[in-house]
């Protein structure tokens, strides 16, 4: 069952693999379009997951700051998202059919 991620049109990220946490897609860095992605200095703490990085999206002059982030070092139980990155919804459209 293949998922994307789009802004304004343009894809950021595809895969037919990826992992579903708490209703969020969480897709593989693979499958991301990097040109539309840059890392920024903040970060979260989730108390089951760890501590979320973040990415700035920038399509065609829309920028969305830290509006994607991953855990690249998530805790025990979650290895499976690491590196994996997610969109806030209501700002990116991830569909998944």
């Amino acid at each position: 069952m293949p998922a994307t991620a789009t802004l304004n049109g343009a894809t950021i990220a595809e895969t037919d693999t990826y992992e579903v946490v708490d209703g969020n897609i969480y897709f593989p860095p693979t499958s991301l379009k990097t040109s539309h992605l840059t890392q920024t200095s903040t970060h979260t703490s989730c108390p089951y997951k760890g501590q979320a990085s973040y990415y700035t999206i920038d399509v065609d002059g829309t920028q969305l700051k830290d509006s994607a982030w991953y855990y690249p070092e998530p805790k025990k139980g979650y290895e499976k998202i690491r590196d994996y990155v997610a969109f806030y919804k209501g700002k990116v459209d991830v569909q998944s059919s």
